[in-house]
C-alpha cells in the first residue's frame, strides 16, 4: 500500500499561475542534481547550462484541440461539454457538467444547428453522444469549442486567442489532445534553434492526453486508483535517434510526463521501443526502473496526483517533496501556466 497522503502539500492559492510568463522562457526552471542533492534556481532560458552536445530532447507534438462546447437541454438547462475522443464518424466520447443533469436519451442542441443524443452512460461524468446526420460535425464543434483550461485556471472570455495561442506548444502539430503537455510551453523557436546549434538533439513523439490524466486520486491506496489509456504515434526516426544516443552516452531527456509514460509504457509492455500508433496505459510511482529516460523537464503537478507519483519514482519522494517546499518558499507559480522542473 501507498498512502495517497504521502503526496499531499499544502499550496497557497496565489501560487497557482493564471497566465503565462511572456515571453515564454521567461518562467522560472528549479533544477534538481539527484547525485548532487542539489537545488538550483534559474530561469528556463538558463536550460542549455544544464544540457550538452549529444544529449536529445524527445518533445511531445501533440496539438490542443478546442474541446470546451456549451449546449442546452430541450428543457432549456446549460451543459458544459469537454469532447475527449471521436470514436467513429460522429460519436464522441465526452465528459459533461453538471454530470446529473444528463442521462441516457436526453438531447444536447448546440449552436449552428448541430445536436446530439446521449446514447450511454460510460461512467461519472463520462457520456456517449452522437451527433445527428451522416456528414462528420467536426470542423463544426471544433470552431465552436474553446481552449479546454483546467478548473483552476480563472477562464477570461477577453483572454480566447491568447490561450488559443499560449495553451499550445511551438511545436505542437498532431491534433488530438484535451490538455496540453505543459513542459512544452516553456519553448520558444529561439531557445530551440539554440540547443540545436550546441549540438542538442531534438526527437518528436505523439501523446494525445487526455482529462485522465488529471483525474483526482479518490482512494486512500495509491496503487488502486484506476489509470487512463493514451493514444500514442512513435517513429523508426525517434527510435534512431533515442538508441544512438544511448550507444554514444548521451542523455534522454524528456520534456514532460507524456513523453515519459510514452516511452517508459511501450518498453515495459514490448520490452523494447517499438514504432507505430496504439495505446499505451501505464501508472508510474515508486519504485520503478527507468529503461529509456535518463532526465526529466516537468512543470509542478497538483497534490495527491498520479503526476506527482511519476516525478516522486524518478528521483525519491522525500526529496521531490522537499523540492516542491523550496518552490512555494520561493514563490514558484504552479500547475499549466507555471514554472518548469528539471531533474538531472
Amino acid at each position: 500500500m501507498i498512502p495517497i497522503s504521502d503526496y499531499d502539500y499544502v499550496l497557497p492559492r496565489e501560487r497557482i499561475a493564471q497566465k503565462p510568463v511572456d515571453p515564454r522562457d521567461h518562467s522560472r526552471l528549479l533544477v534538481i542534481n539527484r547525485k548532487m542533492a542539489l537545488l538550483q534556481d534559474k530561469l528556463f532560458s538558463d536550460l542549455p547550462q544544464f544540457l550538452k552536445a549529444g544529449d536529445l530532447l524527445v518533445m511531445n507534438d501533440t496539438k490542443v484541440i478546442p474541446a470546451r462546447l456549451y449546449a442546452k437541454k430541450s428543457t432549456g438547462a446549460n451543459i458544459e461539454v469537454f469532447l475527449l475522443e471521436e470514436m467513429k464518424l460522429n460519436l464522441w466520447a465526452v465528459m459533461v457538467r453538471p454530470a446529473k443533469r444528463v442521462k441516457v436519451g436526453d438531447r444536447l442542441i448546440f449552436g449552428k444547428g448541430i445536436e446530439a443524443r446521449v446514447i450511454e452512460h460510460q461512467g461519472e461524468g463520462l457520456r456517449a453522444l452522437i451527433f445527428d446526420g451522416d456528414v462528420s460535425v467536426r470542423t463544426s464543434l471544433l470552431e465552436m469549442g474553446q481552449m479546454p483550461l483546467p478548473p483552476y485556471i480563472h477562464y477570461d472570455e477577453q483572454l480566447m486567442s491568447f490561450y488559443k495561442d499560449r495553451y499550445q506548444t511551438v511545436f505542437a502539430k498532431q491534433e488530438g489532445a484535451v490538455a496540453a503537455p505543459t513542459a512544452g510551453l516553456h519553448f520558444t523557436p529561439e531557445l530551440l534553434a539554440g540547443l540545436s546549434a550546441m549540438g542538442v538533439r531534438q526527437a518528436m513523439v505523439t501523446l494525445h492526453v487526455g482529462l485522465g490524466t488529471f483525474k483526482p486520486v479518490e482512494t486512500d491506496d495509491l496503487t488502486q486508483h484506476p489509470i487512463h489509456s493514451e493514444r500514442y504515434s512513435l517513429s523508426e526516426a525517434t527510435i534512431d535517434l533515442i538508441d544512438e544516443t544511448k550507444r554514444q552516452g548521451g542523455r534522454v531527456i524528456a520534456v514532460g510526463t507524456t513523453v515519459v509514460r510514452l516511452l517508459e509504457g511501450i518498453v515495459a509492455r514490448e520490452g523494447q521501443l517499438v514504432a507505430g500508433d496504439g495505446v499505451v496505459k501505464i501508472f508510474i510511482y515508486p519504485p520503478f526502473t527507468f529503461k529509456v529516460v535518463d532526465a526529466l523537464l516537468t512543470n509542478f503537478h497538483l497534490p495527491k496526483s498520479t503526476l506527482l507519483a511519476l516525478v516522486s519514482a524518478f528521483y525519491d519522494r522525500a526529496s521531490v517533496m522537499s523540492a516542491y517546499q523550496h518552490a512555494i518558499s520561493n514563490e514558484y507559480r504552479f500547475f499549466s501556466f507555471g514554472d518548469a522542473m528539471l531533474v538531472v
